[in-house]
């Protein structure tokens, strides 16, 4: 199992978010003129569906989407891959830009389940890698140490990119720290570091997910954010969606 969630959201409400091509658009990836194709690419064009059973398998790879009622209103929504002994563990310390990209997406799916059902998203997208061999990994870049080793669910607070975020831990891997951010309409940071590969430097990615910005406090949000990454990570690299598989 690559990852599973626990959402506050019936089976069917659950399984229509993985078939509902405006509401896939609400947490898979982030926004890019792309993102339409791509869900229809990897969704539907390219899928077995399963409805009774709640089951979406990708034609060609070895992964698929599972949906399981557990009663109370909450359902669980996990991504299997087929044919391996490893546990969602393993897989969250292996760094490869679809196994990453897939836990921080079912992630994403979580998040809105939960808490944005029917709310629409504004997202930046950032990755890079560093320009020297002793930069410091994202997460520890933005002085998240301390809030990585505190449970689920616990308040923090940090000063980053010229603003005070706050709000809750969602989630922490190995390589990824999930937080929720009050002052951005309650949405969602993920941040995920990309360890040194080959002897490059370090780097990684964000998705940064906002609800109810205007456009001139989203204009200076995605200012402040680019200026912050591109200082620390200016080597531009490709995006998760377009990485190698594993």
């Amino acid at each position: 199992m690559l990852v599973e969630v626990t959402v506050s959201a019936s089976a069917d409400d659950a399984w229509d978010a993985l078939r509902d091509p405006a509401r896939i658009a609400q947490w898979f990836g982030w926004d890019a003129d792309t993102l339409p194709g791509e869900i229809a690419y990897i969704f539907h064009d390219h899928t077995q569906v399963d409805a009774p059973r709640r089951t979406l398998t990708f034609v060609g790879m070895p992964d698929r989407f599972e949906v399981e009622d557990i009663g109370d209103g909450k359902a669980v929504v996990r991504l299997v891959r087929s044919g391996s002994a490893r546990t969602q563990t393993d897989w969250e310390g292996l760094y490869d830009d679809m196994i990453q990209g897939w836990i921080t997406f079912v992630q994403q799916l979580g998040f809105a389940l939960d808490r944005h059902r029917d709310d629409r998203r504004r997202t930046l997208y950032l990755s890079g890698l560093a320009d020297t061999l002793q930069a410091a990994r994202p997460s520890a870049a933005m002085g998240l140490d301390t809030i990585r080793a505190a449970a689920p669910g616990s308040h923090y607070a940090v000063e980053a990119a010229g603003e005070r975020l706050s709000g809750e831990v969602r989630f922490v891997t190995a390589l990824q720290t999930g937080l929720t951010v009050d002052g951005w309409g309650d949405g969602l940071l993920v941040l995920v570091d990309r360890p040194s590969i080959d002897g490059q430097p370090v780097g990684g990615w964000a998705v940064l997910t906002t609800y109810g910005l205007d456009d001139d406090a989203f204009d200076a949000f995605q200012a402040r954010w680019n200026e912050w990454w591109t200082t620390r990570y200016p080597d531009e690299r490709p995006g998760c969606m377009e990485g190698p598989e594993s």
